[in-house]
């Protein structure tokens, strides 16, 4: 069961899974998303600064002013940049959250932040990133990238050059122009979800206060916050605690007039909560698709392929990508008909549907042919959020028998949270894999209860197979919310 979401933040995934559908979904991260990490945020990078100048950190709202008081008087920034240095050259793994956006096909990362967790992450998940620095990265494009990462006030590998004080923040319209033209047009062309920006944090005001997007042209982003609890907290009275929750009220309205709405959490770790459903979500967009035959049992080999052809051309057309591995005597058949149904309404299918990954035929960089292609199953099956398995025979030594290749797909599948739906009725190791599941019902069908009946129903060889692919087709609907 999907967890339970207000109506806010229901209306928000399911707006920002379409805008992922879309290839028009971004990312704007601030302090707070690396904090978990071990990071620093502004406050606390700030500390012993503004204890040098004589000052109390919890009294000091304006951090970017302290921070061009230290300047004043040292009559340099040299402090400020060795400081960056010291708190983010250490080194840090990405959080959850770091790792789900960077796993869904989101290709624009805007950040505050000087440290390097976002581009580490978009390389752990196999993605070339485009870093942008500095102006002079805005005019090259690193090949083959398939993600932009906008270090608007710098990062770690050029502290000296970094924005830190607010002389720099007063000039950045004029000094870093070019940011602020991208990142104007990629507030009309794209939507933004704000992550760890606090209702307090100066990065946020600046930042928003130079972009001047024409109403016209606004659209609506997300933004994070985590809601004011009404209690008390710490030495407050009653009357600080409601002063804080208006001045939260004021500051959600003050954001939707640069078209970004609050998306009010608990607690900072229902964040990932929501990521991973809007992951799980758009994973259930693709499915992939197992199987192999040597031999089609009951089935004419003409019935078996013309079924596997229409099924794959009813994802298509149901808005679902297919992935396919070119499986031995269905891969043709499924890959004909996601194409026939794209060519056939290109204007409303896109060749982006099918993802054919053929398994390689040859071992490279020393890796066992077996592994190399475990391990390329793992990647094909990561892209999905369900698995159909189909058939799923070989030949070995002269004879016929189950493949075990589809077994170690299902393998991967459960251990991906990939959901697994064999469709029994096409017999060998689709027959077997849901007999397994039917006997261990508590086993395989504690998520979705209701999918036992179903998994049930497509292993009944009375049902006629016209109703089999229907029926396959409303329980990828219903698992995909």
């Amino acid at each position: 069961m999907s967890a339970q979401f207000s109506p806010e933040i229901e209306a928000f995934i399911r707006a920002y899974v379409k805008d992922l559908d879309d290839g028009v979904a971004a990312i704007f991260a601030g302090a707070g998303f690396s904090k978990s990490c071990g990071f620093v945020n502004w406050s606390e990078l700030l500390s012993e600064i503004v204890e040098e100048l004589g000052l109390k950190v919890e009294l000091e709202h304006d951090l970017i002013s302290v921070a061009q008081y230290h300047v004043n008087k040292k009559n340099s920034s040299t402090g400020l940049a060795r400081k960056i240095l010291e708190e983010f050259s250490e080194q840090a793994e990405p959080s959850e959250a770091h790792n789900i956006v960077s796993r869904l096909p989101i290709r624009t990362y805007w950040t505050t932040n000087y440290d390097t967790l976002i581009e580490d992450s978009l390389k752990a998940n196999y993605r070339v990133a485009d870093i942008k620095r500095k102006t002079d990265d805005l005019v090259t494009t690193r090949p083959k990238r398939d993600a932009v990462v906008y270090k608007m006030h710098g990062d770690v590998y050029s502290p000296g050059a970094a924005i830190l004080y607010k002389a720099q923040y007063e000039k950045y319209h004029k000094s870093h122009e070019a940011f602020v033209t991208a990142l104007s047009g990629d507030l009309v062309s794209k939507t933004f979800l704000f992550i760890g920006f606090s209702f307090t944090d100066p990065n946020l005001d600046y930042v928003l206060s130079r972009l001047h997007v024409p109403d016209d042209f606004r659209r609506t982003h997300y933004c994070f916050l985590r809601k004011e609890p009404a209690e008390p907290q710490g030495k407050e009275d009653a009357d600080s605690a409601r002063y804080r929750q208006r001045r939260q009220e004021h500051h959600v309205r003050e954001l939707l007039r640069f078209g970004i709405q609050a998306l009010l959490v608990d607690n900072y770790e229902d964040i990932p909560i929501i990521l991973r459903e809007i992951e799980s979500r758009f994973l259930k967009k693709t499915i992939f698709i197992s199987g192999s035959a040597e031999e089609y049992g009951t089935w004419g080999k003409q019935d078996a392929l013309d079924f596997m052809h229409s099924i794959s051309a009813s994802l298509v057309k149901g808005g679902y990508r297919v992935v396919n591995g070119f499986g031995w005597g269905i891969g043709s058949a499924v890959i004909n008909g996601a194409l026939d149904a794209i060519y056939s309404k290109p204007e409303k299918y896109s060749e982006d549907q099918l993802i054919m990954r053929p398994f390689p035929q040859v071992a490279s960089n020393g890796q066992d042919l077996r592994e190399l292609w475990q391990e390329y199953r793992s990647r094909m099956i990561g892209l999905s959020g369900i698995a159909l398995f189909v058939f799923g025979n070989k030949v070995k030594d002269g004879t016929i028998v189950n493949a075990d290749g589809v077994r170690s797909e299902f393998s991967i599948a459960q251990e991906k949270g990939v959901v697994a739906l064999p469709i029994g009725v096409t017999g060998y190791m689709a027959k077997e894999l849901a007999n397994e599941m039917l006997a261990s019902p508590a086993e395989y069908f504690s998520q979705h209860p209701w999918l036992e009946k179903e998994v049930a129903k497509l292993a009944d060889l009375s049902v006629d197979r016209d109703t089999i692919e229907k029926q396959v087709l409303s329980i990828i609907k219903k698992l995909g919310g």
